[in-house]
């Protein structure tokens, strides 16, 4: 069934402005039918940050800005979907066009500016399928014009929590203007306090939601070296590594649209991304595990990526060039390499060439 949708819709929704495509793709989705989804072989299971993951590989956020739908994404085969970000007020974003497809590159470029329907709307909907079950994360932003934009996360995290299966906390979107600021020192220490703080004390309520760190993988390594100790030191659940890049490989074939304002990500990422995965993994000293995003369009990226550091992987970009399908392709690609290996599971080989991977030269940008 899905092989005939995205024969049929893929070349349709490319033929539609980007954005367009977007909320045709997510009005079909909530037509999708009731269907329980294929049961994933026990290996993909992944035992991090507390949860039980059915198996790795999640839609990462910007697809579903405001849990629209999220349970028709975990019937398509997804092991958790990661909605947001989302905001305190409602937010319209940046101007259009604001979202641009690099055919030739198997790209995308975007500059949406957190758009979504806030915070009130979210909750209503999540909360409204919280019964379901399922892995449903939140990412959780500030309000371009907030004047406090740590209280918006601090607000975000009351509010969610209940609800929430876990938060990402994102400070790495380079399309509000200032918030990868929140990625340096102090900043980062007084942000990631607060929301700790606050997520502290909702626990009795709403019980023990872990928080992740999502950042930009246009840091340098002394920049990921703070960045780590911060997370370390006031003990996030995990990080995200990484968002979209504001740097434009030579590479591009796509040359008038790669110079569109906004963060890059797609096949042109994974390369850098996945070094970022290797040096935080590093870092991290296995503190806590980490999601690796950023160009995974196959079997072979999402292994790389697992034996570069990353626990668990999302994806979202790719899904434009390759169809909803890719999601039971790379399952099945994983699957294999475990039987064939003679590996029960995907945690025997998270890491495994971290090392290796960061004594190779800087990947090209």
């Amino acid at each position: 069934m899905i092989r005939a949708f995205d024969a049929f819709s893929l070349p349709v929704l490319r033929w539609l402005d980007p954005e367009d495509a977007h909320r045709l793709a997510i009005q079909g989705l909530r037509f999708l039918p009731p269907v329980k989804p294929r049961a994933d072989d026990p290996k993909l299971a992944v035992r991090a940050f507390g949860l039980n993951f059915p198996n790795p590989i999640g839609m990462a956020a910007g697809f579903d800005k405001s849990a629209e739908v999220p349970d028709a994404l975990l019937r398509l085969g997804f092991g958790f979907v990661e909605i947001g970000s989302v905001t305190p007020k409602p937010q319209a974003g940046n101007p259009r066009p604001r979202l641009f497809r690099l055919e030739r590159d198997e790209a995308v470029i975007n500059r949406m500016g957190f758009n979504n329907d806030g915070a009130e709307v979210a909750l209503r909907r999540l909360a409204a399928r919280a019964q379901h079950g399922g892995i449903v994360g939140v990412n959780v932003g500030a309000n371009k014009d907030s004047p406090d934009r740590v209280d918006d996360y601090v607000k975000l995290i009351e509010t969610f929590a209940p609800v929430a299966s876990y938060f990402t906390v994102n400070v790495s979107s380079p399309n509000t203007p200032g918030l990868r600021n929140l990625q340096e020192g102090a900043l980062l220490d007084d942000l990631l306090a607060r929301v700790i703080d606050a997520r502290e004390r909702v626990r009795q309520k709403a019980g023990d939601t872990p928080v992740l760190l999502k950042i930009a993988p246009d840091l340098s390594l002394a920049q990921l070296d703070d960045v780590v100790q911060v997370a370390r030191s006031r003990k996030v659940d995990g990080m995200i590594v990484s968002n979209t890049t504001i740097a434009r490989p030579s590479t591009l074939r796509e040359e008038t649209r790669a110079k569109e304002q906004g963060g890059l990500s797609g096949r042109p990422l994974f390369r850098l991304s996945t070094r970022m995965v290797a040096e935080t993994y590093v870092r991290v000293e296995g503190a806590f595990p980490l999601v690796g995003v950023g160009g995974v369009d196959s079997g072979g990226a999402a292994l790389t990526k697992i034996r570069a550091g990353a626990s668990l992987i999302q994806l979202y970009s790719s899904l434009v060039y390759k169809g909803i399908g890719l999601v039971e392709e790379i399952k099945r690609d994983l699957t294999s390499t475990l039987l064939r290996t003679g590996r029960d599971s995907l945690s025997e080989i998270v890491g495994s060439d971290a090392a290796t991977l960061t004594a190779e030269d800087w990947p090209g940008m």
